[in-house]
């Protein structure tokens, strides 16, 4: 036998310290499911659960590229926006030429557009993040308003429904399987390409990264345009179930969207994190504003419950990352 072979951990052990708190989030999230299912009868029922599957949808796809986004070590504020401009592009077009491609496409680009801006100003000009994307959420919430005039826009075409309201054999909802193709495709995409992989690095030692040959200015923008693209799926998702379009679709998603990558695990620092972690990320926010809805709590409460959860997280983060620093300096006494 080897000896590497004898001296390597069990592979169970290696798992545990790749997603140690991904599992440690999944952990948390079942025990709060249990409590939460204790508290409330109503919690575990079946209409329970297709009503939070609902509700998590749009937070779902946005988290996606906000997970991209926050492995490169940036941030993206405008996806709530982009979701709404989108959104509402689509509306209008869909009202006034009753093409569901052409609403479709319409949406598609404008979330594609406002990325390439996002990432091109970030990626090349290396502006700062949160600036750029702070200031395009207030252009795209301006640019709802004015294209639509504060108006609701409705009366599309009734097959524009089947992504909001379709189901395949009965009760699985189209939504939910477009949600989890495109988890299973970026899940793929970020730990089998090359692409995922000089995201990581990207985020990691943005330096060591360029040196190696890694286009950092094309991968930051990239994700950015992910994000927008996917912010715009997010739009359609939300208008074809509702089979319409307020000026104020997308308020406040940005804080969700960031509060499931950063609870799921995701270093705000960038280079670490996973779209496993998201997912139970965007579990856990959703199941958590639903146990306060069915608790009877004020929905001005539910902010202040969600921010906790991300101090929380960040807090869990820094003091874990300070234990293996303060490992590494044991083992390493010469330094």
């Amino acid at each position: 036998m080897n000896p590497k072979d004898r001296n390597a951990p069990p592979r169970l052990l290696r798992t545990y310290k790749d997603y140690k708190t991904e599992i440690s989030m999944l952990g948390i999230f079942i025990i709060s499911f249990l409590i939460m299912n204790f508290l409330s009868p109503y919690f575990a029922t079946s209409k329970n659960m297709m009503n939070v599957m609902t509700q998590i949808s749009t937070n779902s796809l946005i988290s996606i590229g906000m997970t991209l986004v926050i492995l490169t070590g940036g941030i993206d504020l405008s996806v709530g926006a982009v979701l709404g401009i989108s959104a509402m592009s689509a509306g209008i077009v869909l009202k006034s030429t009753g093409s569901i491609a052409l609403g479709v496409i319409a949406a598609l680009i404008v979330g594609l557009s406002v990325g390439l801006v996002n990432g091109y100003l970030i990626g090349y000009l290396n502006m700062p993040a949160f600036i750029v994307t702070l200031g395009m959420m207030q252009i795209c919430r301006s640019l709802t308003y004015v294209i639509s005039d504060g108006n609701t826009a409705s009366n599309f075409p009734q097959g524009f429904s089947l992504l909001g309201k379709g189901k395949l054999f009965g009760n699985l909802p189209m939504y939910i399987l477009l949600i989890l193709l495109l988890y299973i495709l970026f899940l793929f995409i970020m730990s089998k390409t090359k692409f995922g992989r000089f995201i990581y690095a990207t985020g990691s030692n943005p330096e060591a990264a360029r040196l190696s040959g890694i286009n950092i200015k094309f991968h930051t923008m990239m994700t950015y345009v992910i994000s927008g693209l996917l912010s715009a799926t997010a739009g359609l998702v939300m208008i074809s179930r509702m089979m319409a379009v307020d000026p104020t679709y997308g308020k406040d998603a940005e804080m969700d969207a960031i509060a499931a990558v950063v609870i799921g695990g995701t270093s705000m620092m960038g280079g670490k994190g996973s779209l496993w972690g998201t997912l139970i990320g965007v579990l856990l926010v959703g199941f958590l504003r639903n146990a306060l809805n069915l608790a009877g709590i004020n929905p001005f409460w539910q902010g202040s419950a969600v921010g906790a959860v991300i101090i929380f997280a960040v807090l869990m983060e820094r003091l874990s990352n300070k234990r293996v620093s303060r490992k590494k300096s044991k083992s390493q006494p010469g330094k």
